[in-house]
């Protein structure tokens, strides 16, 4: 499963839930209630989410920097999560098209990370 960096993963956390629609499967907190690690998921995908921290060799994603990486999620309904990340403040980056045997979008998320979200085409 991949493993994202953030430079806050409370907010992360709490962005991917409500623009995105994943769910919390785990979540490990301090005492103030900042996330060290977490686990979400839609479908059948899991992915963990941390803070960037130098003594094990991790970064966020520096601001406005390009993507190397975007994670790929099949979704049930394009048009409402757009409608759901949109109204979330969720960064645009594609706007629904038709792109080989699937219609999707990209989008990018507070943290520097970009998502495409599909639904299949047939």
């Amino acid at each position: 499963m991949p493993y994202l960096y953030y430079p806050d993963a409370t907010a992360a956390l709490a962005f991917l839930v409500t623009a995105f629609g994943f769910e919390e499967l785990t979540a490990v907190r301090d005492e103030d209630g900042t996330v060290w690690t977490a686990q979400v998921s839609t479908g059948d995908g899991v992915v963990m989410i941390g803070p960037g921290m130098a003594e094990f060799g991790t970064r966020a994603m520096p601001e406005g920097a390009a993507a190397t990486a975007r994670t790929f999620v099949f979704v049930d309904d394009l048009d409402d999560h757009y409608g759901r990340a949109l109204a979330s403040g969720a960064t645009i980056l594609t706007e629904p098209v038709a792109h080989g045997p699937n219609r999707i979008y990209v989008a990018g998320d507070p943290g520097g990370q970009q998502w495409i979200f599909a639904t299949p085409l047939s």
